[in-house]
C-alpha cells in the first residue's frame, strides 16, 4: 500500500473547514489500511467520538470527495468504499471471495494503456483499473 496520506492536511490545503468530527473521520481514513465503506468508517470513528452519527459520516465523505481529497470506489460488492486521494496513481486487484483489495502499479501496463489510447487517436489523461480475481490454488 502507498505511504500514509494525511487527509486532515489535504483538507487544510484545500481550505476546507475542519470540525472536530471531520477531523476524527479524516484521521480514521488516513489510518485505514483497507478501503472502508461508510458503515466501517462510522464504526471506527464512533470508537473515538461516540457522538458521530452515520449521517455526519455520509456528509463528510461526500464533502471530501467533492473537494477531491477522497476517492470513492465501487468494487462490485454494492458498497461504496473510500481511500484518501493518492499522490500517485495505482490500480486495484479485488479478491472476489474475501473482498480484500490489493493496490499495485505496473509500468508495463501503464505504457500499454497509453499506447492503446494513442492507437485509437487519443491522449490518455486518466484511467482507473480494477481487476477481479480468486486466489490460485497452491499445492503445499
Amino acid at each position: 500500500m502507498p505511504h500514509k496520506i494525511d487527509l486532515e492536511q489535504l483538507c487544510a490545503d484545500k481550505g476546507l473547514r475542519i470540525t472536530e468530527q471531520r477531523k476524527v473521520i479524516a484521521r480514521v481514513l488516513s489510518d485505514s489500511e483497507d478501503h472502508p465503506d461508510v458503515e466501517q468508517l462510522h464504526e471506527r470513528a464512533s470508537k473515538i467520538d461516540p457522538g458521530i452519527s452515520i449521517a455526519t459520516v455520509y456528509r463528510t465523505v461526500r464533502l471530501f470527495e467533492e473537494a477531491g481529497v477522497l476517492d470513492r470506489h465501487d468494487f462490485g460488492d454494492g458498497r461504496s468504499r473510500y481511500e484518501p486521494a493518492p499522490e500517485s496513481h495505482h490500480d486495484h486487484l479485488i479478491d472476489v471471495e474475501s473482498g480484500k483489495v490489493v493496490e499495485f502499479v505496473d509500468p508495463e501496463l501503464e505504457a500499454l494503456q497509453k499506447q492503446i489510447a494513442e492507437k485509437l487517436g487519443y491522449r490518455l489523461v486518466d484511467h482507473r483499473m480494477e481487476l477481479y480475481g480468486v486466489r490460485l490454488e497452491r499445492d503445499n
